[in-house]
Parts: structure tokens; sequence; C-alpha cells
């Protein structure tokens, strides 16, 4: 079989291109109908930021996935490696599924965005999306041989992924940097292990927030905001379960640790926040200043060091979870 490379590439690129080019056209829009983080009380920035990355990454990933689909249909374009449009026919419903989950998340966080929603009808609305996700594809389950857990454990995987990197997303480009890390380190291990469908998709992930990138580090004229780290956090967890990690005819146990050390940094950050949060007799949904990131930025580290920090510690920990 086949590596198909320039696959790869194409959905990285594709995604990457699309996503920066779709950026000021959202941007415009949040503009017009005032779709804005204001400063205020634990903002760092001094004028009103559009909240337009979220739509920016959405667009990056499903325009290419429609566009590319559509030319294997008809076979406008073809591939010397069956297992694409096998993998595309075989997993169409399930994708189409996981598609309609980053719609439905990212208009969630819009909603939070736009209304500022209550804790509780957030939390059901992701509730919601997680257990639509866990019904239709593939689940955890960790050796244990019950239904029962394996819908509760991928339930509570993407409620947390969710919900981690939504808490992270509080400096420029440290939640978009980490996520388009840890999609292509899920997409190595994916294509490593020849599950090349879910290889493209990991790119197409990491190529769309590579792509608005440029647009919110080191500078910001756009912000993910709720919209987009619901997406981001979404999307990763959604990563986290996708591939093979662990099979019978490559019997690895601990490849099924990688997705924990791909995404150590967010989970890390939600457990340190949460316990002090709960020590301190406090809701571990507000929001505050402990975060590793600010507790960097209390070190001496710049904000832009701190990110690039926590990026490297990234890159090291998802190229371990290569080696599982």
């Amino acid at each position: 079989m086949s590596f198909p490379t320039n696959y790869f590439l194409a959905a990285f690129f594709g995604a990457l291109t699309t996503s920066w080019v779709a950026l000021p056209f959202w941007r415009k829009w949040c503009l017009r109908t005032n779709l804005l983080d204001d400063p205020g009380h634990r903002k760092i920035h001094a004028t009103p930021v559009p909240l337009a990355g979220g739509f920016a990454v959405l667009t990056g990933i499903l325009l290419p996935i429609i566009v590319g689909a559509l030319l294997l249909k008809f076979q406008i374009i073809k591939t010397s490696s069956a297992a694409i449009p096998h993998g595309l026919d075989r997993r169409a419903g399930e994708l189409i599924v996981l598609a309609l989950g980053a719609i439905a998340i990212t208009v969630l966080g819009w909603m939070d965005d736009k209304h500022e929603l209550k804790a509780m009808p957030k939390f059901l609305g992701q509730f919601l999306i997680a257990v639509a996700v866990a019904i239709a594809c593939k689940r955890i389950t960790l050796f244990v041989h019950s239904e029962i857990f394996s819908y509760a454990i991928t339930i509570l995987w993407l409620l947390t992924i969710i919900n981690a990197f939504n808490f992270m997303d509080n400096m420029n480009g440290l939640c978009a940097g980490v996520g388009a890390l840890g999609a292509f380190f899920f997409a190595l291990i994916a294509a490593a292990k020849g599950e090349y469908l879910v290889a493209i998709t990991g790119f197409l992930m990491a190529g769309a927030l590579a792509g608005f990138l440029p647009w919110n580090f080191p500078h910001a004229c756009a912000f993910l905001g709720d919209a987009g780290s619901h997406l981001v956090g979404y999307l990763l967890a959604v990563m986290g379960i996708l591939p093979h990690f662990y099979t019978h005819l490559e019997p690895r146990p601990l490849a099924v640790l990688a997705p924990l050390l791909v995404l150590a940094i967010p989970l890390l950050d939600l457990a340190q926040v949460s316990v002090f949060r709960t020590l301190k007799h406090q809701p571990f949904w507000i929001g505050d200043t402990n975060h590793l990131s600010h507790r960097l930025t209390r070190l001496g580290f710049s904000r832009t060091r701190a990110v690039l920090l926590l990026w490297l510690a990234t890159v090291v920990l998802g190229t371990l979870a290569t080696r599982l």
C-alpha cells in the first residue's frame, strides 16, 4: 500500500490556506454583529477584539473536506491507494456525525460568546453533543468489556478535553498552538498505523489551526472565543478516539496512553486550576489567573515566551507519544 503523502500535504495546506483566507471575512462579520471580546477584568487587551477564530477554523476544516470528498466521489482526482476512497465510503456516516458535532459545538460556543451562558446550560449542550458522538462513532474501551463503561468513559473524555481547551484559552496562540500540535501528532500516529483517512482528518485540523495562528500570535487581531476553544477541544477529543492505538496484530498496551501524552498540557492545566479553585472554595468553572501560562509569567517569562514554552512541552510529549 503506497503512503499517500500528497494527500496529507494537500489536507494540511488546503486547510491552512482556507482558514487563513476565511479569517478576515469572519472578522468583518464579527465586527458587524458586535461579536467582540471587550477589555475588562483578567483581560490583557486594551481594545475590543473580534471572536472570529472558531468560525475560520471550522471553515478551514469543512470546506476542504467537502471539496476533497466531491473530487474523489466523481473521480476528478484519483489515488493509487485504495484505502482512502474505501475508508471514505465505509466511515462516511461517522464523518458526517463528527462534522455535525463540530458545527454544533461551535454554535454552542458562539451562544456563550454572545449571551454568556450559565454553567449548567453550557454543560448540558456539551453533554448532548458528547452523547451523540459516543453513539455514532468509535468508543473508548480501555480493555473493559462493558458497553456502559465504554459510553461513560467516552463521554467523560469528550467533556474533559473540551473544557480543558476552553479553560486554557487565556493567552494569544496558546489554545490554537497546542491544538495544532496535538492534531499533528495524532495524524502522525494514525498515518504510521496505516489509518490514512484518520490521518487526513488530523492534518486538516492541524492545518486549519495553523492558518488561524498568524492572526492570533504573538499579537491578536482575532480571538478563538468560546466558539473556537470549544471547537479545538472537540476536535482533539475526537482525534484521541479515532486512531487504533492498540491492535492485537501489534500488541503494545502502553500505546493507549498516547492521547494522554499528546494532550498532557491542557489536562494538567485543567487539573491544577480545578484543584486550586476547589481548595479556595471557588466554583472550578470560574476563571482566574492560576493557569500554567499565568504561573510562567509570574516566574518572569513574557507572555510570548510562556506560550512558546508550553508549545515546546507539547512537542516533547507528543514525540514521546509517537514512540509508544
